[in-house]
């Protein structure tokens, strides 16, 4: 008798930069999420989808939960929250290489704000009445006294049900992790086709592989104000596709940084996104970028609507 199929959403959840993006691109077994070295890439819910025997698990990649500034810092961060709210059950996803650093007074300022926002989602899961369960990462770079250590002290917080040590980046210990998410899912018929990897528009898919290639190229040139819209998608008899998108920064200073001289910055970023977008959408691309000046995007109502955040939270 065929065991009954179960179904459910995990949000993943945590510090900016604590790997979710890796984590949930690891599971799915193919790229649903841009992945930079670059805090708060992640600007929106990201659903990524496995079948893993009789359960299909929905993976909801979420902005990186940290005390937010901006308007924009603010709907990522109600994102996240939301997407923990909505789920099935809840994975807390920590750097643990950061957290022993912090507790050896080895700690630069970014691993001190990772510890510091880790544990502002720890205190934001106590009013949460799901399965939580945490995963502590990057346990490669951690000797294992220290993790024993860290595994004590957040049982004896008493927020979660269960607690796995995992490398989001080489792999150990997710299939473990995988399979405990899959058991706490509820019983139900799967919720997207079997072969569904990413419940992603393409043309926003092809948006955010563009900007993960911007990111990438001009890390420490531009700043975080810039986004990426895909203007139109044409289909072509050939099977093939052209793509149009624009590249919006937000003065004309960043527009000459965005281009390089003689334009071979903006070349090489759609070389690398054409490249990228051909493996994930498995056809020939022919992509046509343009770099333009959009002041004050970042308080504009459409752009949030346009990638599923709230104005006005």
């Amino acid at each position: 008798m065929a065991e009954p199929t179960r179904a459910g959403f995990v949000a993943v959840i945590g510090a900016p930069n604590a790997g979710k993006s890796t984590l949930v691109n690891r599971i799915v077994g193919g790229k649903v999420a841009i992945v930079t070295h670059k805090v708060q890439t992640t600007r929106f819910q990201v659903r990524g989808v496995v079948v893993r025997g009789p359960t299909q698990l929905v993976l909801v990649d979420t902005p990186g939960i940290f005390a937010p500034r901006r308007r924009l810092d603010r709907a990522m961060v109600r994102a996240a929250w939301s997407g923990a709210e909505d789920a099935d059950a809840i994975l807390h996803l920590v750097d643990a290489a950061a957290e022993v650093h912090v507790k050896a007074r080895q700690a630069k300022a970014g691993d001190r704000r990772a510890v510091e926002d880790a544990e502002r989602v720890t205190d934001g899961l106590r009013s949460i009445a799901k399965p939580r369960l945490l995963a502590l990462n990057k346990i490669d770079a951690v000797r294992r006294d220290a993790l024993l250590a860290l595994v004590a002290e957040h049982d004896a917080a008493g927020v979660y049900d269960e607690i796995f040590l995992i490398s989001a980046e080489n792999g150990d210990g997710v299939n473990d992790l995988a399979d405990a998410l899959c058991r706490r899912m509820p019983p139900g018929h799967w919720l997207y086709p079997e072969d569904q990897m990413a419940d992603l528009p393409q043309r926003l898919l092809a948006a955010e592989i563009t900007r993960e290639k911007v990111i990438l190229r001009l890390h420490d040139e531009l700043p975080y104000s810039t986004t990426v819209e895909t203007d139109a998608w044409e289909e072509r008899k050939d099977g093939s596709a052209r793509v149009d998108q624009t590249l919006f920064v937000a003065r004309q200073s960043q527009r000459k940084i965005a281009l390089g001289k003689g334009g071979q910055a903006i070349k090489a970023i759609g070389q690398a996104a054409r490249i990228e977008m051909e493996t994930a959408f498995d056809r020939r691309i022919h992509l046509f970028l343009h770099v333009k000046v959009r002041e004050g995007w970042m308080d504009d109502r459409h752009r949030f609507s346009a990638i599923g955040l709230d104005f006005d939270v």
